[in-house]
């Protein structure tokens, strides 16, 4: 089989988990055995952690395939895919680890598997380094399902850094295939809102202090908006541990979702908190794209399995993106093009992310 193998190099580009995720997922669509090399190269611990492994050992489940390397610790690993099979599956990082991150790697999976699954993961849900699982429902959810499958999303406990201890219930049933998206129109700015969380030990006055001040300064570039950010206090039973953070949203007339979020730490004065996501916001409008920066990444994987032509109006591309682009051709034969986008105001920094799908079909429908 070894002279099949497909070589992954793990350490170029973002050289992040990100190149595991696409990879492995790909792999395990695909049928295609790969070596990943070089894990996390340039990153201050090397190789796999604990997100990164249950990350691996959910999509080895996933498709009864073979890992070998799968430590913590390891920088390099061979797995080889088998048939992708619905069910519940479990995945546990044991730690604040994304549980985001691991329904990124298995979402694109089960969705071209023979029956309806159910992913449990567990670890922390609202994490630094990886989208919050608000972001994941309020605007990764109803943007990916374009891509014309729908799944379920139910948080059962929240769990934050550094123990995690959270759970989210994913369910969702296979597609035949995917079909392309165009995400070209911005539209304007219709309304905004979002919310600012408090839980474990902490006093509802942080949310609020960070509702109004993310308000005053989105105030400040958009006066004639009403701004609807709720500041909540999660309830004891479900929530693990002691966390807050905010996540705003804007939507726009064309059905456009655009966020900006943060999270508190020790030390972290609740009002910049609250400014820091407003900032990530105004930002995120300001470019003129149709995606933000987080969510631009996340929709590679997808467009290069769909069948037929996507397009993403987005602002400056990340390397997180252009990363995922890469590992995405050298694995399927999708084919991207990044063009600046001419007809904006020239001042501004906006691109089309255009990609030819290849068309995946589920073999088991």
């Amino acid at each position: 089989m070894d002279g099949d193998r497909v070589e992954i190099d793990g350490g170029i580009m973002e050289g992040g988990g990100q190149i595991l995720r696409v990879s492995t997922a790909l792999s395990c669509l695909l049928g295609l055995p790969i070596r990943v090399c070089r894990i996390r190269a340039g990153r201050s611990q090397p190789g796999l952690r604990p997100q990164h492994l249950s990350g691996l050992e959910v999509i080895r489940d996933l498709c009864e395939g073979k890992l070998e390397g799968g430590e913590i610790g390891s920088t390099e690993i061979t797995f080889t895919p088998g048939k992708i099979k619905g069910g519940t599956h479990i995945a546990d990082t044991k730690t604040a680890g994304s549980v985001c991150l691991l329904m990124q790697v298995a979402m694109p999976c089960v969705l071209f598997a023979a029956s309806p699954s159910e992913l449990r993961l567990k670890g922390g849900t609202n994490a630094e380094m990886a989208p919050q699982i608000d972001y994941t429902v309020m605007v990764f959810k109803p943007i990916v399902e374009k891509f014309n499958f729908t799944f379920n999303c139910d948080i059962k406990k929240r769990g934050y850094y550094p123990q995690g201890g959270g759970e989210v219930v994913v369910q969702m049933s296979p597609v035949k295939e995917l079909s392309p998206i165009n995400l070209t129109e911005r539209g304007t700015v219709t309304k905004i809102y979002g919310r600012a969380f408090v839980a474990g030990a902490l006093p509802i006055k942080l949310a609020k202090d960070m509702s109004a001040a993310a308000v005053r300064c989105i105030r400040k570039e958009i006066r004639d908006l009403y701004i609807n950010i709720q500041a909540v206090r999660e309830p004891d039973d479900q929530a693990f541990g002691t966390g807050s953070g905010i996540i705003i949203v804007a939507e726009t007339s064309t059905g456009c979702l655009l966020a900006g979020s943060s999270l508190g730490k020790r030390g972290k004065n609740s009002d910049k908190v609250g400014i820091e996501a407003a900032e990530i916001l105004l930002r995120n409008l300001k470019h003129g794209g149709t995606v933000d920066d987080s969510l631009q990444d996340q929709l590679i994987i997808f467009m290069a399995l769909a069948k037929g032509v996507s397009r993403v109006k987005s602002g400056p591309i990340t390397l997180h993106t252009q990363t995922a682009i890469h590992f995405a051709e050298q694995l399927t034969k999708a084919k991207f093009t990044v063009t600046k986008s001419e007809e904006e105001d020239p001042n501004k920094d906006t691109y089309i992310i255009e990609c030819q799908g290849m068309g995946m079909i589920n073999p088991n429908l």
